[in-house]
């Protein structure tokens, strides 16, 4: 039989993403009541393709964490005049950059054209370049933020601790950068990490000049995986912080409530988002 739990849930939530699309530019016009602020400097990387997500993920940050010291979604080159103008318009604190800076010229050049030219490459190079200034959050446009996502105030304040990474529920990556079964324990995933210092990335670019094949969707979070443990970095609260697939084939979002910081919702589970949008 069909899975009717499964299909209504898809159904419900392209049919919301599909309205919120269309009333994007009434949407931004609204202000957002920020809960406070909060010493962060947060940065996403995206396109224009999720722009519904990207400007609901905003939002919800704004709403359940605080106004940071700025918002930065670093495009990745596809985003039109019409996307960042409604990116921008969310809030005073939200920005569009239209391209890293160019990785430095002395870089091995495998390096620095996965930095410069790989869609998630990019990625990476925009999380090594973290923090600027303040503390910095990198998230995914992927991620929504809930009521006690303001625990992040807090972990933004810590001392003794170089980061803290979203723990992913299997190991996801490219397993020609490690030198063993046992380095896939804890697992990183790159849609939530927070970094309150510069990090030593040489342990995961050796790997990557290592491999003789070419990189694929998952090397960036290989070597942020490997990099997180190497500097001694811890997870968010997995019962707060969560990227689960148990749900996936269920109705209800399992997890969505006020206890929760934040949830990255992955592709397969990406509609709900959609369904979980107004908890």
């Amino acid at each position: 039989m069909p899975n009717l739990g499964y299909h209504l849930a898809r159904l419900h939530g392209s049919i919301v993403r599909s309205l919120y699309r269309i009333f994007l530019p009434l949407i931004v016009r609204r202000p957002v009541r920020a809960c406070g602020s909060i010493a962060l400097e947060v940065f996403s990387y995206s396109g224009e393709s999720a722009l519904p997500e990207q400007i609901a993920s905003i939002r919800s940050f704004l709403r359940h964490v605080g106004r940071p010291a700025r918002f930065t979604v670093v495009s990745d080159g596809s985003h039109s005049k019409r996307g960042v103008s409604l990116l921008e318009r969310i809030d005073q604190v939200v920005s569009v950059r239209m391209a890293m800076e160019p990785p430095p010229a002395d870089l091995p050049e495998k390096l620095r054209t996965y930095l410069a030219d790989h869609p998630t490459g990019k990625q990476l190079a925009l999380i090594m370049s973290l923090p600027e200034k303040e503390p910095a959050l990198y998230v995914d446009s992927d991620v929504l933020f809930f009521p006690s996502a303001q625990d992040l105030s807090a972990r933004a304040r810590a001392s003794g601790v170089s980061a803290y990474y979203l723990e992913d529920c299997q190991f996801a990556g490219d397993a020609r950068l490690l030198r063993g079964a046992s380095e896939q324990a804890d697992p990183v995933n790159t849609g939530a990490l927070l970094l309150l210092k510069k990090l030593d990335w040489s342990v995961g670019l050796a790997r990557f000049l290592e491999m003789a094949d070419s990189p694929n969707f998952f090397t960036n979070q290989t070597i942020t995986h490997l990099v997180m443990h190497a500097n001694g970095a811890r997870p968010f609260d997995p019962a707060k912080y969560i990227l689960r697939l148990d749900d996936q084939f269920v109705y209800p979002d399992r997890y969505a409530s006020a206890a929760l910081a934040l949830r990255h919702y992955v592709n397969p589970i990406r509609h709900k988002f959609w369904t979980s949008l107004s908890r």
